[in-house]
This record gives C-alpha cells, sequence and structure tokens, in this order.
C-alpha cells in the first residue's frame, strides 16, 4: 500500500486515538480516508504510548504523540502543559475519538480551530463540529470514525486496514525467538483482555492445533502476558512442542509474525484485528461480542458464531452461566474455515 509523501508545509490534523489494540487498527480506516481526501494532509495520532509501534506500521501517520495520561486520569495541569506544547504545531483541525469529555479537552485547551468528534459526554464547547451519531446508519465502529473525515450526513465506508510489514524486523524476531518458516504456520491468538465470554476455549484451540500438527503444521501462540496461563494450557494439551509467544513480543514483532501465518485463528480481540490488517487468512471466533460492530476488515477473514438468542451480550462473563455461545462452536466448524 503506498500513499503520497505530504509536503512540509501541507495541513496538520491532529487525532486523538482510542485506547484499544483494535480500536486504533480500525482508525487507520479514517486515516487512509484523510488521505484520499486531502493527499497533502499530515495526521499526528496522540494515544497511548503502546501504540506508537503500531501507528509506525501506518504510513498515513506522521507522528505518534504519546499520551502521558493514565486510562481514567484526568490531571488538568498535565493536559493544560500538554496543549500549550501541541500549540506550536499549528494543527489546522483535531478529530477525537473516543468519547469522553476529557479526550476533547486538550484540542479545546491548544485552541485547535476545528475540533471534531461525536457529541458524547455533553461535549458542546469543546468541540465546535460536534456530530450527533445515528448508529443505524453506521453500526460500525470504522465507519463512524470515517464519517468524522466528511462534512456531516456524507459518511464514507471504511477501507481495509493495512499495516505495513518490515522485512529486516520480520527476520529479526524470527531469529530472537528460534522460530523459522519452514512449514506452514498457524498462530493462535486465543487472549481476549475484555473478559472469559469472548474467549473459546482452551481444548478448542488444542484440538484445531492438533489437527493442523498431524498434517505437518507448526504451531504459534500469541497474547500479551496476561494471557500466558490460557497459552500455557494450550501448549499442555498438545502432543508436540509449540512456539508459546504470549508475553515474549512486541505488538510490531506481533504484526511482522502473523503475516507470516497460513492461518490464524484469533477470538474476537487487538490480535484478531491486527491478523486482519496484515491479510492473513483469519478465522475470526465470536461469542459475546458482535461482528456487526467490530468485524475484522479484511477480504480473507471468515467470522464464526453460533447467533444464539443469548448473544451478543456483550458481558465479560456469561450471564447465564453456560457459555454456549462459545463452547458449542466446535473445532470442526473452525477447522473447515482455515486453508488446507
Amino acid at each position: 500500500m503506498s500513499d503520497p509523501t505530504p509536503g512540509a508545509d501541507a495541513p496538520a490534523i491532529l487525532i486523538v486515538g482510542p485506547s484499544w489494540v483494535g480500536d486504533m487498527i480500525m482508525a487507520q480506516s479514517l486515516f487512509m480516508t484523510l488521505r484520499a481526501r486531502q493527499p497533502e494532509v499530515q495526521i499526528d495520532v496522540l494515544a497511548p504510548a503502546w501504540s506508537a509501534g503500531i501507528l509506525g506500521r501506518m504510513p498515513q501517520v506522521r507522528r505518534a504523540l504519546p499520551s502521558p495520561f493514565a486510562h481514567g486520569q484526568f490531571d488538568l495541569a498535565g493536559r493544560r502543559r500538554l496543549a500549550r506544547a501541541l500549540r506550536a504545531e499549528d494543527y489546522a483541525q483535531a478529530i477525537v475519538l473516543p468519547n469522553s469529555w476529557k479526550s476533547a479537552l486538550v484540542p479545546w485547551l491548544a485552541r485547535i480551530p476545528l475540533r471534531t468528534g461525536y457529541v458524547g459526554e455533553f461535549r458542546y464547547g469543546l468541540l465546535n463540529d460536534a456530530r450527533t451519531l445515528d448508529q443505524t446508519a453506521l453500526p460500525l465502529l470504522a465507519d463512524r470514525y470515517c464519517a468524522l473525515a466528511s462534512p456531516p450526513h456524507s459518511p464514507r465506508k471504511a477501507g481495509h486496514p493495512r499495516l505495513r510489514i518490515d522485512p529486516q524486523a520480520q527476520q529479526a524476531a524470527l531469529a530472537r525467538q528460534g522460530l523459522n518458516t519452514d512449514r506452514p504456520i498457524l498462530a493462535l491468538c486465543p487472549g481476549a483482555e475484555f473478559g472469559p465470554a469472548k474467549r473459546w476455549p482452551e481444548a478448542h484451540y488444542a484440538a484445531v492445533a492438533r489437527a493442523k500438527l498431524a498434517q505437518g503444521w507448526q504451531v504459534w501462540l500469541f497474547g500479551s502476558a496476561k494471557d500466558r496461563p490460557v497459552t500455557d494450557a494450550i501448549a499442555a494439551l498438545l502432543p508436540a512442542p509449540v512456539a508459546n509467544l504470549a508475553g515474549l513480543t512486541s505488538l510490531e514483532e506481533v504484526v511482522d509474525l502473523l503475516a507470516l501465518a497460513r492461518a490464524v485463528v484469533s477470538n474476537d480481540s487487538g490480535l484478531m484485528h491486527l491478523a486482519a490488517a496484515v491479510d492473513a487468512p483469519l478465522a475470526a471466533i465470536y461469542g459475546s461480542s458482535d461482528p456487526g460492530y467490530t468485524p475484522p476488515l479484511s477480504p480473507r477473514a471468515r467470522v464464526l458464531r453460533l447467533g444464539l438468542e443469548c448473544s451478543p451480550c456483550f458481558q465479560r462473563e456469561c450471564p447465564l452461566g453456560h457459555l454456549d455461545c462459545l463452547h458449542k462452536l466446535t473445532p470442526e466448524q473452525v477447522l473447515e474455515a482455515l486453508p488446507q
């Protein structure tokens, strides 16, 4: 994917970015829309520090600006300091993606002349281009983001986010983890930070892995350090050693390594969106959440869900205590969705 290189005097836009990996991937659709409408625009993204590696793989983004505020932290003095620093950047517009009041405060304090976002927490005044969200017209989160790049009532559909792969970094990650690509790779992403109601059972993941190991594939397990108990449980159920990478990779390394997979199986999680953004063949498993809101934006992704009457419930844990929406989605159904 190529994008025109803006000139040094091009107009600049500040994006106040989301705080979740998947949402940040979907926000790339907005960046793509902005560059399609204004090829010379410069895009800076103010977001949590962890997102810098992902934003560095988006060719539409000039700079990632680390937000110094922890989740839920107000810190008015800190926001004033940040706003003073941003005034020198001469941004023509700010687009605020989170719906909180405090997320719109810095652009207002920075005196950015056009401040766009959804009304959210009564943000009139902080936003002078406050949009009212029509959830029926824009069911997808990515489309809601993209609509902020256009005048009201003329939304653009989200494009397919694509992250840049760094071949040198990819080879370095392979060497650092002792990995090779001599056999087809099945990547498993069994974590979900939101809660158990988004996690397909470990035994089901292990059944898929066993089937692919029997076909001569290799298995790589991905996740954060918090997901290590889940990946350890899956690895313990397998008859052969696998690469258990949970907690051992940066997000940039995950991007490069997922791009090598012949197939990816993932819960609805940030890593699911990463896999979609590197165009990996993907089986995306949904339980308590809704693929009609945050689907993987890739033509190579297949969404798997049972569509039970009780789902999506959007709960962290199954309110009925059975988690049938995930337990009854069988390994055989997932294997049918994967390349052979």
